[in-house]
């Protein structure tokens, strides 16, 4: 399956990058994720329990970061195993664009499963897939305003520089991460 959409953030280009590249905050956004792990460089272990309709399994799966461009964009890869519920792989790009009220976040994810999942109407699957991103992206924003509270004007505060994520290996891995590896488990091919 394909998905795209784009979404307005009230931050700053360098503030959403800064944010998306912490594993804990993606961890808490992301619906049923209990591991957000490095295991090497630009490349992330990750665990999900996801219920959709009759299936529920615990996926988990490798998310590999390629094209990494600061504070811009990137690509990714991922590949899960969800025993005999079946599994998901896919790839997603994701890009921030200035925007007069903050960033845009831009995101493409082309996905395929198999194994029960494969099995579940496209409706059903199609539901769940918009609700989690849904999810995803208010849990999202809701973090980064506490991260970066907005004034009065509507321009952001910027955090002490010692709280912000490290820049050096990007994971801001989920609206990607959400879209692609949560939701790509239940997308058909």
């Amino acid at each position: 399956m394909d998905m795209q959409g784009q979404r307005v953030l009230k931050v700053t280009q360098d503030q959403a990058w800064n944010a998306l590249n912490d594993p804990t905050v993606l961890k808490s956004c992301i619906a049923g994720c209990d591991k957000f792990e490095l295991s090497e460089i630009n490349t992330y272990i990750v665990g999900v329990a996801i219920k959709i309709g009759p299936v529920s399994a615990k996926f988990s799966g490798k998310v590999s970061l390629t094209d990494i461009q600061p504070p811009h964009s990137y690509a990714l890869n991922f590949d899960a195993q969800g025993g005999v519920a079946g599994f998901g792989k896919g790839e997603a790009k994701v890009s921030l664009l200035p925007h007069p009220e903050g960033c845009e976040l831009h995101y493409s994810v082309h996905s395929s499963v198999g194994g029960k999942l494969a099995q579940l109407g496209q409706r059903l699957i199609d539901g769940v897939a918009k609700s989690l991103a849904e999810d995803f992206f208010k849990k999202f924003e809701d973090a980064l305003q506490a991260q970066y509270p907005v004034l009065e004007n509507g321009a952001s505060t910027s955090p002490d520089p010692s709280s912000q994520a490290s820049m050096g290996i990007p994971v801001w891995v989920w609206p990607a991460l959400l879209i692609a590896a949560g939701l790509a488990f239940f997308w058909r091919a």
